[in-house]
C-alpha cells in the first residue's frame, strides 16, 4: 500500500508542536513531514520535538538546505536523530531557494556541485566511514561521527530539474517532489530517476515522494485555486485535490498508479485548522486507502 502523509506547515508556530504530534499520532498516520524554510523553524529541532512526543510515526524533513549547512553538522544531528529514534527519521536535502540562500550569503555558484558534494560526504558520515574530500565546496579532513547510525540511513533528496533529478537517482535513496508535481510529472521523473541510477549502476529500491496539494471542507475548491495561483504562478491546474475524503483518497491512488511510493498530502497555507488537517488525514483518508 502507498505510504501516506501529511505537511505540518512551518507556519505553525513552535508552541503548537506538541498537538501536531497529538494529531499525527493518534489518527494513525505513517509520516509527517516537516520543512526548514527560511525564516520559520530549524527541521532538526522540530523532528526531535515531535519524534520525542509519538512511539510509532514516522518524520520526514523536506528539506533541508544544503547551502545552508555545514555537512559535519547536519551528519552529527541526523545520526543523533537515527539512534534516538531507529527507523522512524527520513532527512531531506535539496539546493534550498535560491534567493533565501542570498539573503542569508550562503549562495553558491554551482547549487548542483554543492549538492552532489554534500550527498556524497553525507552518505561517507552517516555509514559510519571516516572522510576526507577537498570538493569546490565541501572540504573534510579525516572527520568519522563517535556516533554514527547504528544502521546506515537512507537519503532523500528534493528535485525537479533534470539535471537534478537525475543526480538524486545516482547518489540518493529517495526523490521528494514539490505539490507543483501532476501524475505525469511524477512518471517522468521516475523516467530521469532512473536514467541517473543506472548511470550509477544502483539497483536497490528509489522511492519516490511526491508532495500533493490538498484543500477540504468549505470552499475547499477556491482555497485550491488561490493557493495554485500564488505557487509562483507555475502550478498546473492538475496538481492538487479539492473535496473530501474519498475524492482526495482516489487522488492518491492516482499518483501511486504514476509511481509515487509516498503521498505527502499539504494543505493550504489558509486551511482554517493546520493540525486538525493533519488528524483528517489519517483518520478519514487513509482508511479509505486499505
Amino acid at each position: 500500500m502507498t505510504v501516506l502523509g501529511a505537511v505540518s506547515l512551518p507556519q505553525l508556530s513552535p508552541e503548537r508542536l506538541a498537538a501536531v504530534a497529538a494529531a499525527a499520532e493518534d489518527s494513525g498516520l505513517e509520516e509527517l513531514w516537516l520543512w526548514e524554510d527560511c525564516f520559520w523553524s530549524g527541521g532538526i529541532a522540530t523532528a526531535a520535538t515531535i519524534l520525542a512526543r509519538t512511539e510509532r510515526l514516522r518524520v520526514g524533513i523536506g528539506v533541508m538546505p544544503v547551502p545552508l549547512r555545514n555537512v559535519a553538522l547536519t551528519a552529527m544531528e541526523v545520526a543523533a536523530l537515527l539512534r534516538l529514534h531507529p527507523g522512524r527519521v527520513l532527512a531531506g536535502f535539496g539546493h534550498g531557494v535560491q534567493d533565501w540562500m542570498g539573503q542569508v550569503g550562503a549562495r553558491v555558484e554551482s547549487p548542483m556541485t554543492l549538492l552532489r558534494e554534500q550527498l556524497g560526504a553525507l552518505r561517507g558520515l552517516l555509514n559510519g566511514e571516516k572522510v576526507s574530500t577537498t570538493g569546490r565546496y565541501v572540504r573534510l579532513d579525516n572527520v568519522a561521527l563517535d556516533w554514527p547510525p547504528t544502521t546506515p540511513p537512507p537519503i532523500a533528496a528534493a528535485a525537479t530539474g533534470p539535471q537534478t533529478l537525475r543526480l538524486s537517482g545516482e547518489l540518493a535513496d529517495a526523490t521528494i517532489l514539490t505539490a507543483r508535481t501532476t501524475p505525469d510529472g511524477v512518471r517522468a521523473a521516475r523516467t530521469l530517476i532512473e536514467e541517473g541510477r543506472s548511470r550509477a549502476g544502483r539497483t536497490e529500491a528509489h522511492r519516490v515522494i511526491a508532495y500533493v496539494l490538498t484543500a477540504t471542507g468549505p470552499d475547499a475548491s477556491e482555497r485550491l485555486t488561490a493557493a495554485q495561483q500564488r505557487n509562483s504562478g507555475e502550478h498546473p491546474a492538475e496538481a492538487g485535490v479539492a473535496g473530501d475524503a474519498q475524492a482526495i483518497a482516489d487522488t492518491v491512488r492516482r499518483y501511486a498508479d504514476a509511481g509515487a511510493d509516498s503521498v505527502v498530502l499539504e494543505p493550504t497555507d489558509d486551511d482554517p485548522d493546520l493540525i486538525e488537517f493533519i488528524r483528517f488525514v489519517g483518520a478519514e483518508v487513509r482508511p479509505l486507502l486499505r
